[in-house]
Formats: structure tokens, sequence, C-alpha cells
């Protein structure tokens, strides 16, 4: 076996093209020259330097760099002013924009009016200057003027000389800042599709208007027979084979066969099938961003790549009836390491599910950390477990998350925070965590009932106690995407209630059983209405309680959210959002309707 050091944490590197983008603060003023404005520079200024090293040193893209903030040359007074920032912030690629003041300014001639930022103003609370008012008065011009913004207002009152950003207020610009830096980075990407629609499931039925009105992104498409060029025409790092197949050798410990009998294939040909497999773990992840290797192959067009920051791979039935299917290439890439060392998680969606893919990649860009994809798959009530295993189950139910052989090695919970299961950003990762994950998952030949062409499954229980979100975006016709949400915990029964239920359900397959947080009343009222209420067959799952920044996130988008959990303290959405009634969740609907989405 390998050891650890050979998981070292790489470098933060932008692997896709076009710049990150960046945040720009606007410290807008009272342009009221003659002692008015003077009096007024230090304090606006300085907010505004607090407010970016609060974004820089808490937030980092998902690659691992910092979030970058611009910050404006001068304060802003007046139009002239606000001219001049606009162009510096269109040289220096932000698309997020956060306004602070702490007095009155002259609110429509000091916003920012570009369409396209995702834009919110702090104003301070103090009773020297009316921040506030200024607050007040540039949410209403925003709203009028069809710019939706978030204010930000402190709960407590604050001296003027106080240069400290009180809790409630840092909470709101990083949440602010994490969607926002999370909706930009999606524009100018793609998505891929490795296939096309898998036996039938309308999440893989990839519809590019819906990807560029709300997201900016295109939608690619390459026929999987593009991986049996590449393999037969040695379109790949050779180099990196071997390297992948001697980390293969170390690390992917091969159960029995399970499923197959006498009719499974031989070792010869399992072989075969696992250096089949790792090329198609390179190839898939040279689709997506390419390889400059390639080009000194004499192979210039495949090493650009498809600029993807995310994919889905079809797979059943036109390539696992007769190759080896893709549930190793999709665990390794989803997953935070590789024989390449602990890097940033790619997304890449089991039967080419887009809108699950969609949720992974919201998630991912959120947290930094990798993306579960699973089947929604069983409700098991505490009387159902009783009656098939004769155990009593001391959760009030429990959802069975299981993906047909594919789901990141990171949700084995075998990372750790605070001495407790977790999954973290792959900066976080060290290398005994990594070779953990890889300890705690076998490698299943694959059932040739369901895939001919063989292949090999990941197997693994995810340790429970980890706060984890599931979410799922839904296309709906006629109202268009809806996003769900259930903040929850994964769940770890007793061994002979797994052990029963898993061998009933497909015991070579990763199991995550998930219990979602209850309110007591609507889709919440019970586990059993979680799941009655999931849109889909598939859902993803995140580390953490990130339901308040994915409900932020889809507020930015124009995606109203359907289902959730969230506490109703921990919302935040444009302030334009109130003046469509006091129902939130039907406001959400209504003002998505209204202002519609953002690339249209």
């Amino acid at each position: 076996m390998s050891t650890p050091d050979a998981f070292k944490v790489t470098s933060p590197v932008n692997r896709l093209h076009g710049e990150m983008p960046r945040i720009g603060i606007r410290p807008t003023i009272d342009g009221r020259r003659r002692g008015v404005r003077e009096s007024l520079e230090v304090q606006t200024m300085n907010m505004a330097k607090a407010a970016a090293e609060l974004i820089s040193s808490n937030l980092r893209y998902p690659n691992g760099m910092p979030v970058e903030c611009v910050i404006a040359d001068q304060t802003i007074g007046g139009a002239a002013e606000a001219a001049m920032c606009a162009e510096k912030f269109k040289n220096s690629n932000v698309m997020v924009t956060l306004t602070v003041t702490p007095c009155w300014c002259y609110g429509s001639e000091t916003m920012d009016m570009d369409p396209l930022t995702q834009k919110a103003v702090w104003g301070f609370n103090g009773t020297e200057r009316p921040g506030a008012v200024y607050l007040a008065a540039v949410l209403a011009a925003h709203a009028q003027k069809g710019l939706p913004a978030f204010g930000i207002y402190g709960h407590d009152v604050q001296d003027a000389a106080d240069t400290t950003i009180p809790a409630d207020v840092s909470e709101k610009i990083l949440r602010f800042a994490r969607a926002g830096i999370a909706a930009a980075t999606l524009r100018g990407k793609s998505y891929l599709s490795m296939g096309s629609v898998a036996m039938g499931i309308a999440g893989s039925i990839v519809d590019p208007e819906f990807f560029e009105d709300y997201f900016n992104m295109r939608c690619i498409s390459v026929d999987m027979s593009e991986f049996i060029r590449r393999v037969n025409e040695n379109i790949y790092d050779p180099e990196e084979f071997e390297r992948a197949m001697a980390w293969l050798k170390a690390n992917c410990k091969q159960y029995e066969d399970i499923y197959n009998g006498k009719d499974g294939k031989t070792p010869e040909q399992q072989q075969a099938i696992w250096e089949y497999v790792a090329k198609m773990v390179i190839i898939a992840r040279d689709l997506m961003i390419g390889n400059p290797k390639l080009a000194e192959l004499g192979f210039g067009e495949e090493a650009l790549g498809h600029n993807a920051i995310a994919a889905g791979f079809q797979g059943q039935r036109q390539w696992t009836d007769h190759m080896p299917n893709g549930d190793f290439m999709e665990t390794i890439l989803n997953s935070s390491f590789d024989w390449n060392g602990i890097r940033e998680a790619f997304v890449v969606a089991t039967e080419n599910d887009a809108l699950n893919g969609l949720a992974m990649l919201f998630g991912h860009l959120l947290t930094g950390t990798a993306s579960g994809f699973s089947d929604v798959r069983t409700y098991w009530s505490p009387e159902a477990v009783k009656k098939a295993t004769g155990f009593d189950l001391d959760v009030p139910g429990m959802i069975h998350l299981i993906n047909s052989g594919a789901t990141t090695m990171d949700a084995t919970g075998r990372q750790n925070a605070d001495g407790k299961p977790a999954m973290k950003p792959f900066w976080e990762i060290s290398a005994d965590e990594a070779k953990a994950c890889l300890d705690a998952t076998s490698w299943v030949p694959a059932n040739l009932g369901y895939f001919r062409g063989g292949g090999f499954s990941s197997r693994f229980l995810t340790r429970g106690g980890m706060p984890v979100t599931m979410s799922r975006i839904n296309l709906v016709k006629g109202l268009g995407p809806v996003l769900q949400i259930a903040e929850g915990y994964t769940y770890e029964p007793p061994k002979e209630i797994h052990d029963q239920l898993d061998k009933r359900t497909d015991p070579g397959w990763p199991t995550t059983w998930f219990v979602p947080n209850l309110t007591g009343e609507g889709a919440f009222k019970d586990v059993y209405s979680v799941m009655a209420n999931w849109g889909a067959n598939h859902g993803a799952f995140n580390y953490g309680h990130i339901g308040a920044d994915l409900i932020t996130m889809a507020a930015m988008l124009r995606i109203p959210v359907c289902m959730h959990n969230v506490p109703e303290d921990q919302i935040f959405r444009p302030n334009a959002w109130a003046a469509f009634g006091m129902d939130k969740e039907g406001a959400d609907y209504r003002a998505c309707a209204n202002f519609g989405p953002l690339y249209r």
C-alpha cells in the first residue's frame, strides 16, 4: 500500500479559461463638499477596506485561491465617480458589488447600474449620519429600476468611531459574497454532456436555453464513442496512465464478485477493465478542462478541452451494455484526490442528469467541498425497519441515498473537523484523511445484469453525524426551474440494521443514510413527507447546513425555492422580494417571475 507521503495537496489553480470573478467594493459618500464630504472620507473608505478584508480573509474560490476584492479608487459622491468606478470594475472582472456607506448619499446617482452584477448595500447603523436612510433610498431605486439588491443593516446602533463589523452584518456580507461569487463563476463556462439521455431520465434531457438564460453557460455534447477513439488512438498521457495504474493497484481494493458467480469476468478480463476505466478518468477530465500534454503529443485540438465546469456521463445503456461502466470514472473525478494528489473535486453527474449536476455544482461552488450524487432510493420508517430486521430504529425514519456504483469517496466521512466526521475543502484535507477515504472504499465487480460491459462500483457506508444538505433543481413546464433543499444529518444505523437493509437493496453500491431536520409541518412534517415531496429520483448532497446560502444564490439566479427547512431568520434575499407580499415563499416565486432570468 502507498504511504501518506504519496498524497500531497496540489497548489490552487484556476483550471478553467477566464479570470475568477472579483467582488467590487463601492464606498459611497455625501457629495457636498466644503466640510460635509471631507469629514466622511476616512470613515467611508475604512468601511470599504474592512469589508474587503472580511471577505478575502474568510472566503476562497473552490480552487483554493482567496476571493479577491477590488475597491474603487475614490469614494463615490455622484454619477461621474460612479462611472469611474464602473470602468475600473469592468477592467477588473468584477461581477459582484458591495456598496458601503455611513451617511446619506445621492441614491440613483451613486448606485451600481450594471444589470449583470450581483448587488448588495451595507448602510452603517449610526445616529450621527443617516446611512440607513441612504440604504432605504437606494434599495427603493434598485427595485424601481428592476435591479434587485440585498440590503445589509446592523441590528444595533454603532458609534461613528466604531470600525468593527458586527456579527450579524458580517454574516450577511459573507453570505452575499459567497453566493455572489458562486453565481458569477458559472458565467461563460460549459456543461459537457458525455453522451445523451440515459434511460429516459428527464434530468438528462439537457435544455440549452435554460443554461443560457439562467447561468450564461453553454451546453456541449460529445458522443461516448469519443472515449473509444481516444483509447484506440492513444489520445491520453501515457505517463499519467502508468502513474494511475500504480496508484490504483496500491489504493483501490477489489471486492469479491457478489453478483455474477461463475458468469463473472475472469481475472484477466478484470485487469483489462481496470486499465480501461483508468483511461476513462483521464479522458473525461481532458474533455472537461483540456490537457497541455496532449498538444505535446500532437493532439492540439483535444488539448483544449471544453472549459466545462461540470459534466455528465450517460453510460446506461448504449455504453454500459458493451463497455465498462462509468462508476470508477465518476467516483474518482468527484472525489478530492487521485494519483495527481489532493485537488479540487470535479462535478460529474451520473446518467448525465444535468439538473442534479447543477445542484452538485451549486454546493461545490458554495463550500469548496466535493458533492455527492445519489438516488433518493427508499424511505424507511421505524416500523418498517423493525419488521425487516427485528431491531428498533432510534431516529424518526431515514432515507436511503444510494447510487448505482458512483459517489464521491469524500462521502465516506473519513475526514475530520473538530474530531467529527466531515467532508472538507481539498486544501484542508490531509494525506492521512485521503488515504482513510480510500481504505473505507472497496470496488465491486459490476453487476452484469445491469452493466453487461463490466466495470467496478464503489462500495462504502457513510459515517453518521455529519451535517449535510440535500438539494435538487427541477424544471416544470410553464413555471421554469425550482430548487429543493433539505438540511439534515447522515446516520449510521447499528450494523445489524444496515447489513440487512443494504443486502436487500444493493450491497455493492455506496450508501448514505440521511435523516432530514423536521419542522412538524408541510414537506418536513415527517421523514416520509420529505421523501414524498422530493421532485425527482436523484438528489445531490453537500457537507454542512448550506440551505441559507443556496436560498441566497437561487434568488440571485431567479430560481424560486419550492421546498426547504431553513430557519426563517437565516433566509437572506434581495430587499425587493418584500414588495411581493408577506408570504415569503410565495413572494419568492412572484419576484423570480417578475425579474426573470438574469441573462435572457
